[in-house]
């Protein structure tokens, strides 16, 4: 059954290799609304720079949150974003074009996430540059509207954990 609560605003975020395009796809599916990949809406500046083994800089990320803020504002009705969503500042950004957003954690060890990057040879995102990601990392845990989840979990329990959150049902951790 696709029953969609109003106003299913959700950011699947976590570090390069984490699945949040995985369990975007799923929950996107699930909830009956649009997913967006935001590795789709970087600058070709950035995508060149991360090939090349360069980590983003806050300042090459600053048009890209505002893309996919203005995304989240033109489908208030209901989108899955994917969005690695680093740092607290980032994450608020969303939030302030968003009213009610939602982050869904994906949390893995730097050992995990390389070993994930590194079976994907023909991503962007090279295995160098996972340990800055981790670097970047801020904590969301603490922030309203985050669930938290073991990225190495099976895809459907994690998937199926996410829909009963968004729909208000009790989460087991």
């Amino acid at each position: 059954m696709n029953h969609r609560p109003e106003n299913t605003l959700l950011v699947v975020m976590g570090v390069a290799g984490c699945g949040k395009s995985s369990l975007g796809q799923l929950c996107a599916r699930a909830l009956g609304v649009l997913l967006l990949e935001g590795d789709d809406f970087h600058s070709a500046s950035n995508i060149q720079k991360m090939r090349q083994g360069t980590p983003l800089s806050d300042e090459d990320r600053a048009a890209w949150l505002d893309t996919l803020a203005a995304q989240l504002q033109a489908h208030r009705d209901g989108v899955v974003l994917t969005c690695s969503a680093l740092r607290r500042r980032y994450r608020d950004r969303l939030r302030a074009a968003a009213p009610g957003l939602r982050f869904v954690f994906l949390d893995l060890t730097l050992e995990q996430a390389r070993e994930r990057v590194a079976a994907r040879p023909e991503h962007v995102f090279p295995v160098s540059l996972v340990a800055s990601q981790f670097e970047t990392l801020e904590d969301p845990r603490q922030e309203p509207g985050v669930l938290r989840l073991d990225a190495t979990r099976e895809l459907a329990a994690l998937g199926a954990e996410v829909t009963r959150w968004v729909r208000g049902s009790e989460v087991v951790q």
